[in-house]
C-alpha cells in the first residue's frame, strides 16, 4: 500500500461514519468534510457547455414563443424565423411569462451583419434582469461608445472589463449569474450582484448593481418583489436571440 493510500485510509478511520470526532465546526453550522451533509443533485450537464443542463428551465429553443410575453395582449410579434427570434422594430420589449430572482442565464445573440450606423445605434439591445437591471447587448466590434453603454456592460454602471465582441452578424453569448437584492421592511439589505462571461470571458466578475439601470439616471433601489420577469429589449434594431436556457438558484 502506498503511503498516500494510507494517509487517506487512516484519515478517513479517524474521520469516523459520523463525521465529526472533533473535526473543526463551520460558521454554517457543519464539520469539516462532515459524511452526514446532504450529497450534491445529480444534474446532467448539457452535450455542449452551451446546451441547457438537466435542471435548466428552456426559456427559447427556436420552437415557439410560448415562455415569452409581448405587448399588450401577451402576443409576441417578433420574427420567429429557423432557430432564432428577431426583434421586430415597433413590436415592443418582451418578457418572461415565469419569474426570476437568483439565477444562471444562458442566452445567444446576434447584431446585424450590416453596418449601417454607429455607438449606440449599431445592434443595440439589452436584458433586463427582474425587468430592472440591464446587461447591454450592443455591436461592440470596432465601434467605440461610451464605456458603461457598450455590451457587456451594466447599462450605465460598470463596463465590461474587457471587449470579447465577435464581427456583426456572428453569433455570440452571455453566461450570467445573477444575485437579487434583498430587501427588509422596504430597506435595501444587499444589493444586486452580476457575474458574466461574453463568449466564455469573464467581463464583470461579481460586478454590485448600484440600482435600476436607466439612461442617463442613477435611480436608487426601491424595494420589489422576490422574483420578477426577465425582459428582453427591444430597442429597434433587429437583433437575434437564441439558445436560451435560465437555472433558479
Amino acid at each position: 500500500m502506498t503511503r498516500l493510500m494510507i494517509i487517506g485510509v487512516c484519515g478517513l478511520l479517524a474521520f469516523g461514519a459520523s463525521g465529526k470526532n472533533g473535526f473543526p465546526k463551520l460558521p454554517n453550522g457543519w464539520h469539516v468534510h462532515d459524511m452526514d451533509r446532504p450529497q450534491p443533485t445529480r444534474v446532467t450537464p448539457g452535450k455542449t457547455d452551451s446546451s441547457a443542463p438537466s435542471d435548466a428551465l428552456v426559456l427559447f429553443d427556436g420552437s415557439n414563443v410560448d415562455e415569452w410575453w409581448g405587448g399588450k395582449d401577451g402576443k409576441v410579434e417578433w420574427k420567429l424565423a429557423g432557430a432564432f427570434m428577431e426583434v421586430v422594430p415597433g413590436k415592443g420589449s418582451i418578457s418572461t411569462r415565469r419569474k426570476f430572482g437568483d439565477c444562471q442565464l444562458h442566452i445567444e445573440w446576434a447584431v446585424p451583419a450590416e453596418v449601417v450606423e454607429a455607438a449606440q445605434r449599431r445592434g443595440n439591445s439589452g436584458i433586463f434582469l427582474m425587468g430592472k437591471y440591464e446587461i447591454q447587448i450592443q455591436d461592440a466590434w470596432d465601434n467605440p461608445a461610451y464605456p458603461d453603454g457598450m455590451a457587456g456592460a451594466v447599462y450605465g454602471q460598470n463596463p465590461a472589463m474587457v471587449n470579447a465582441a465577435k464581427k456583426p452578424g456572428e453569433w455570440q453569448s452571455f453566461d450570467i449569474v445573477f444575485t437579487a437584492p434583498v430587501f427588509k421592511d422596504a430597506a435595501l439589505v444587499a444589493p444586486a450582484h452580476v457575474t458574466i462571461f461574453w463568449n466564455g470571458v469573464l467581463v464583470q466578475n461579481h460586478t454590485e448593481i448600484y440600482g435600476p439601470t436607466e439612461h442617463n439616471k442613477a435611480p436608487p433601489y426601491e424595494a420589489h418583489a422576490d422574483k420578477l420577469p426577465i425582459v428582453l429589449q427591444n430597442h429597434g434594431q433587429p437583433v437575434r436571440f437564441r439558445n436560451i436556457w435560465v437555472r433558479e438558484l
